[in-house]
């Protein structure tokens, strides 16, 4: 299905409604229905509950049986665009072929799937504490992993983010054949767009970070030309400096505007939007955009890279956190760091809403920046629903980024489709979906304490404007030559 110029949804099909493939179908097609046109389904594969939550999958090509099948994947593909998560870099230390590795050692069929500490450095421990010494970390915790085989060998794997997630060689003739699998898969199931994950990984060289390199973009050109092949198109997942970004989006479908979300929350922390105006001016316009994810609320994005400044001072992002742990209550600062099984360096802890302060008007105003910048938006299912930071599940998972991925029942949802503050993001959604200017071009301008975003299309217009002493915020429509005026705060009402 062509892909919709529309606002989508990001959900575990597990954590919301009934929990399965059916239940979101007939979510999406009964209480949510026309609201979003495509839905980004989380992790999905077996098991989609492991140490990652679905993202260190043991068998990629295989719907979990809880959750339901390829054919309920398909029946949701049938009124909506789907996105699914092929993980490039990575799969399960259960999966049968590196369990095949630990019981056959090098003699397996599938000890060339797997990389290892010698697979891409030297013999030479000298120059290999220099080279291992520049590679870029995403997570605290080591790259190599030790693996006791049966003969008793001990292997250093690579492993960029748990133990539990094996890199794979995605060069190898092998690797090359696990991507079209997963690929094949997605073809038969209307799977219309696939989600790059950690794909800025994937291709290990002595010598430098192993991060984006010039043989990454080759990798990830070569990845998508054949999705394209196969009717598909691709969402590349980097978190990283600004210009990076830009260089990405100049070699693929679409990138993630991940620089946007922290943006938003200092242009209202501050009520300065000077950063964010040169952001949007400069910003890929193939992109999706965000606010919040399964994951933290992304700094690196927005900061320095070696000499090269950030869309942010170090003491705007310093700040950017610290309101962000006052607004959670020190919420975020108890899923965030040392605190709560850290995984990442770069990303804060907490619901969008709880970042606001659980402010409604200040919630919707940034949804009304998100719609209004370009690229296609998404909305994650706590973030739709305006769910609050959920301490007891971090309390009993002590997985900081669980604060953010709560279970919505049945009753949940129900109760929050009656708040003010979902009302007001639902009548946004529809905005965004069904004014046809943000078909056209885009353009933003800051000047004299006002940021106006726009979009016009010949005769139709849509225009966002911001007075950001006040924060107070219109949406002025023209359609068919008749012009409508909606203040924000009436959407709080």
């Amino acid at each position: 299905m062509p892909l919709r110029n529309g606002v989508q949804l990001i959900t575990y099909a597990d954590r919301l409604g009934k929990g399965n493939m059916t239940g979101l179908n007939t979510l999406l097609s009964t209480t949510l229905k026309g609201l979003f046109t495509g839905v980004h389904i989380l992790p999905f594969y077996y098991p989609f509950d492991g140490e990652d939550a679905g993202f260190d999958p043991i068998d990629h090509t295989t719907v979990d049986s809880r959750l339901g099948s390829w054919a309920d994947v398909k029946q949701i593909g049938e009124s909506m665009n789907i996105m699914a998560d092929l993980i490039v870099n990575h799969m399960s230390a259960q999966s049968e072929p590196f369990l095949d590795v630990i019981k056959h050692g090098r003699e397996s069929q599938y000890w060339p799937l797997f990389l290892t500490k010698q697979s891409v450095f030297s013999e030479d421990d000298a120059a290999n504490i220099a080279n291992i010494g520049k590679v870029f970390r995403p997570r605290p915790t080591p790259f190599f992993s030790e693996y006791e085989l049966d003969n008793k060998e001990v292997v250093p794997f690579w492993t960029t983010f748990t133990a539990n997630q094996i890199d794979i060689d995605v060069e190898s003739d092998l690797g090359k054949a696990y991507l079209e699998s997963i690929l094949d898969a997605f073809t038969q199931s209307n799977v219309d767009l696939i989600r790059l994950d950690a794909a800025g990984y994937a291709i290990k060289r002595a010598g430098t970070n192993c991060f984006m390199l010039e043989e990454t973009f080759e990798f990830i050109e070569a990845l998508s030309k054949r999705a394209h092949a196969m009717g598909i198109q691709s969402l590349v997942e980097i978190h990283s400096h600004f210009e990076t970004q830009i260089a990405i989006a100049s070699r693929c479908d679409s990138v993630y505007d991940f620089a946007l979300p922290p943006l938003v929350l200092h242009t209202l922390f501050s009520k300065d939007a000077s950063a964010l105006a040169h952001w949007l001016s400069i910003s890929p316009r193939n992109c999706f955009t965000v606010l919040d994810t399964h994951d933290g609320i992304g700094i690196v994005d927005v900061g320095a890279s070696g000499d090269k400044p950030g869309l942010l001072t170090n003491s705007q992002i310093d700040n950017l956190v610290e309101t962000i742990h006052v607004n959670s209550n020190g919420e975020s600062r108890k899923a965030t760091g040392e605190a709560a099984s850290n995984v990442d360096l770069y990303q804060i802890n907490c619901t969008y809403y709880d970042a606001l302060g659980k402010d409604d008007y200040k919630y919707l105003l940034a949804r009304a920046i998100q719609f209004f910048s370009p690229g296609v938006p998404q909305v994650y299912y706590a973030g739709l629903l305006g769910a609050t930071n959920d301490m007891e599940l971090l309390a009993k998972t002590n997985v900081g980024r669980d604060i953010n991925r709560p279970y919505l029942s049945e009753s949940d949802i129900d109760e929050a489709l009656a708040k003010p503050v979902v009302k007001g993001l639902i009548e946004l959604i529809h905005i965004r979906n069904n004014t046809n200017a943000f078909n056209g071009d885009f353009s933003v301008a800051e000047d004299a304490g006002t940021l106006l975003l726009v979009w016009t299309l010949g005769e139709e217009r849509a225009e966002l404007r911001i007075e950001m002493s006040t924060l107070d915020a219109t949406i002025t429509l023209l359609e068919g030559g008749l012009k409508s005026t909606l203040p924000l705060a009436k959407l709080t009402a």
